[in-house]
């Protein structure tokens, strides 16, 4: 029988008379849970999620555990005395992350990767004090009055070639990296990882699981973000970084693999990204904080398009070969950088500060480096003095930036390009050698041609016709990237 509403408005008060402690609880607000009070048929790699009246703010102490039913074995504690904790992610241990993360009204709950199991069911208790809400301790979850919750009797049938992650639990997975997870090692059967619309707070990795599609529902609405960067995980991975060995003849357990990216993709071949918005969380000013990096192959083969890019220092780092189309990445220092070959198609780059770097290109001579084709170089109100490219041609002497038929906005230097000295030997000159900074017909977005009378000496422009077979050339993507890949037969583009 259904109580009418006017019924429950009466029983309410008369309801917190008689039981003193309810009433506290509801003053406190009685948070909402995710996965709901007894639910059925969960995700194993959910979060946990409670949503509070108000803005929940984490105590100095406390523990959070998750038993199972059956056994009362503890199979994750966490203890929120420590901000952080540590896990392995996609078999790549040493990374660490939030075990809580606070954002207005809710206070989600990170297990471990792998602390839940198919086909168990389980319970979850908070201490006393662990959140408080309004100026108030909440009581939290007692072993006689737990949150209860069952999970999914099996997993996807092996071999799926479609998998959907939905972080409101209606898909096969709650995470983008338990979707991952669930793909072989050694996987090169095409798989498409379908991620519905929503926030998924959550750092990345997976190596060596081939021909993956990762393709968000909706470009602005679906979401991946978290706060990681290079101190909450400094770790070696730079290609050219000393005695490090390049990242892409690393071992997946091997300490020079980065961590302070949001998302690594490592050892991987025909990946494709698209119609999603990657967020590296991180301040400006918090250190290196890539939201995307592709530790690939000059044969890697990656694609993304309609992707939207945002951090700050470092935004996407690219090590192999790679096609963007239609893609925005904004940063304020050298916020694109890597050995590529990469081409950029329709693409915009945004800097959102003054005197800043677009890029920092670091390929060798055995392949091309960074090209921009019909991109669009812009920054946020304000910005100005910006550079395409800076580099010390004494470390990176093949490195190799062009920018063709691309418009341009008010943030960039006259100068356009910067020679910088060479931090190990700062006595030696600055030579050119053969670095590429070329630029062929920019032009502002109303078709002006651009000044560029005060270009850096040492860049080049393209000009028609002396420069023809050059222009056509760097303007195939076929021809850029190598290993007879064209981009524009993929799948995504038919």
């Amino acid at each position: 029988m259904r109580i009418p509403s006017y019924l429950l408005k009466l029983a309410v008060p008369a309801l917190l008379l008689l039981v003193p402690s309810l009433g506290l609880a509801a003053a406190q607000g009685v948070p909402k849970l995710f996965p709901a009070q007894n639910a059925v048929g969960i995700s194993p790699d959910t979060p946990l999620k409670l949503t509070f009246a108000s803005p929940p703010v984490l105590g100095a102490s406390g523990k959070i555990q998750i038993c199972e039913t059956a056994t009362k074995a503890v199979v994750e504690t966490i203890d929120v005395s420590s901000p952080t904790a540590t896990k392995t992610i996609g078999g790549l241990p040493g990374f660490k992350y939030y075990p809580v993360i606070i954002t207005g009204n809710e206070a989600a709950i990170f297990p471990k990767n792998g602390s839940l199991a198919y086909n168990k069911a389980y319970y979850v208790t908070i201490d006393p004090g662990t959140f408080t809400t309004a100026g108030e301790a909440h009581p939290g979850f007692t072993e006689a009055a737990p949150w209860r919750f069952n999970t999914k009797r099996k997993p996807p049938t092996t071999g799926s070639t479609e998998l959907e992650v939905a972080a409101d639990g209606t898909g096969e997975f709650c995470t983008v990296q338990g979707a991952l997870d669930f793909i072989p090692d050694g996987n090169t059967t095409p798989t498409t990882i379908l991620i519905r619309e929503g926030v998924y707070r959550e750092i990345i990795f997976f190596t060596n699981k081939h021909a993956i599609t990762l393709l968000g529902e909706d470009r602005r609405q679906t979401i991946i973000t978290y706060p990681n960067n290079a101190n909450l995980n400094p770790s070696g991975g730079n290609p050219f970084a000393g005695s490090a060995p390049n990242p892409s003849a690393e071992a997946p357990s091997g300490g020079n693999i980065y961590r302070r990216g949001m998302i690594l993709a490592h050892h991987v071949n025909d990946l494709t990204i698209s119609t999603i918005t990657l967020r590296n969380s991180t301040p400006q000013g918090g250190s290196q904080a890539e939201a995307l990096i592709l530790n690939g192959t000059p044969e890697a083969r990656a694609i993304l398009k309609n992707v939207e890019l945002y951090s700050f220092q470092d935004t996407l780092q690219i090590n192999g070969q790679a096609y963007l189309s239609g893609c925005v990445v904004e940063g304020d220092v050298d916020f694109m950088w890597g050995t590529g070959p990469c081409f950029f198609e329709d693409c915009t780059a945004r800097s959102v500060r003054s005197n800043g770097y677009y890029t920092q290109i670091r390929n060798p001579a055995t392949n091309h480096g960074y090209a921009f084709l019909h991109c669009t170089f812009e920054g946020s109100s304000g910005v100005k003095d910006n550079f395409f490219a800076r580099i010390a041609p004494g470390r990176f002497p093949a490195s190799e930036v062009v920018l063709l038929d691309c418009i341009l906005g008010a943030s960039i230097a006259p100068a356009g390009w910067l020679l910088e000295k060479n931090p190990a030997a700062p006595e030696a000159p600055i030579t050119p050698a053969q670095v590429h900074f070329w630029e062929y017909h920019s032009h502002t977005e109303a078709g002006a041609v651009i000044d560029v009378s005060q270009r850096l000496p040492a860049s080049r422009q393209l000009k028609q016709p002396d420069d023809a077979a050059l222009i056509r050339d760097y303007s195939s993507p076929a021809y850029f990237l190598g290993h007879d890949w064209n981009p524009k037969q993929a799948l995504i583009f038919q």
